[in-house]
């Protein structure tokens, strides 16, 4: 007798997100409104959201 392992996949068009609350993307320059940096507040924390020249982002608390 083989154990094969339980199958871990997803039926087809599940997702691990919920359905409706992440369907479009936010445009970084929406975000950034043009700035190298903008400040987040998120759960009493702020964190600082920018840009490298290389135009990589980066989020820092």
């Amino acid at each position: 007798m083989s154990s094969a392992p339980p199958d871990t996949t997803q039926p087809d068009g599940a997702s691990a997100l919920p359905p409706g609350q992440f369907d479009e993307p936010i445009r970084s320059q929406d975000l950034l409104g043009g700035r190298a940096c903008v400040l987040i507040e998120h759960e009493g924390m702020i964190y600082a959201l920018r840009t490298t020249r290389a135009g990589k982002l980066i989020l820092t608390k």
